[in-house]
C-alpha cells in the first residue's frame, strides 16, 4: 500500500499525462473537488448491413418442381407412417382424446393444427364427384388439399365448397373448406370465430 503523498503524486502525474493541455492549477482544482471524469470517446462502430438471403420465387419453385410428388412416390402405403406420426402429434396436442374432453376445445386445437398426415374424407360438396374421396393429406395449400387415396391416386381437392371430416380415436371433426382458405402457417395464428350459419 502506498502512503498518501505517493498516491497524490501518482494521481497528479497520471492526470498530467492523460490531459496534457490542462494547466496544473486546473488539475489541482479538479483534485480538491474530488471528482475526476476522464473523457473517452470510443470509435463509432459502423453497422454492417446483413444481406438477406432471398428465397425462390413462386415461378422458380414451379420450374424446379419443388412441391411435386414423383409418380413412383405416389403410394398410399409409403405415407401410412406419416399418418401414425400425425395421430401421435394430435394426441399430444390435445393431451389425449379422452371421452370427457370438451369437443369445442379439441375442435379449436384441430383448426390450428398441422394436417399433413391426417386421413380426411370429403363428406359434402357442390361437385358430387368429390364426395367420398378419402385419403391422407400430403400437401396443404391456401386453396387446395393434395390427398393420396388407398388406390394410390393423387387427388387435388379444392377447399372451397367442400366439407371434410377427419376421425381420430372416436372423435369426428368437420372442416368447412370455404372457411379454411388459409395456408397452414397462417392458420396457426388465426382466431376462428363461431358462426351462426355455415354455408358450403
Amino acid at each position: 500500500p502506498q502512503d498518501s503523498e505517493k498516491a497524490k503524486t501518482f494521481v497528479h502525474g497520471f492526470l498530467k499525462r492523460s490531459m496534457p493541455k490542462m494547466k496544473d492549477e486546473d488539475i489541482q482544482d479538479m483534485l480538491t473537488r474530488k471528482a475526476v471524469v476522464l473523457e473517452h470517446y470510443p470509435k463509432k462502430k459502423t453497422k454492417q448491413k446483413g444481406k438477406k438471403t432471398k428465397g425462390f420465387t413462386a415461378k422458380q419453385r414451379r420450374e424446379l418442381r419443388l412441391f411435386e410428388i414423383e409418380p413412383e412416390q405416389q403410394r398410399y402405403s409409403i405415407f401410412l407412417p406419416l399418418h401414425e406420426l400425425w395421430k401421435q402429434y394430435i394426441r399430444d396436442l390435445c393431451h389425449g382424446l379422452k371421452p370427457d374432453a370438451q369437443p369445442h376445445v379439441i375442435q379449436g386445437k384441430l383448426l390450428k393444427a398441422d394436417l399433413h398426415g391426417a386421413i380426411v374424407t370429403v363428406t359434402k360438396s357442390k361437385c358430387p364427384s368429390y364426395v367420398g374421396i378419402t385419403g391422407i393429406i400430403l400437401q396443404e395449400f391456401k386453396h387446395v388439399f393434395k390427398i393420396i387415396t388407398k388406390e394410390d391416386k393423387l387427388k387435388v381437392v379444392p377447399k372451397l365448397n367442400n366439407v371434410f371430416s377427419l376421425e381420430l380415436d372416436g372423435f369426428i371433426s368437420y372442416i368447412y373448406g370455404s372457411k379454411f382458405l388459409l395456408r397452414a402457417s397462417e392458420r396457426s395464428a388465426k382466431k376462428f370465430k363461431l358462426k351462426g350459419t355455415i354455408d358450403l
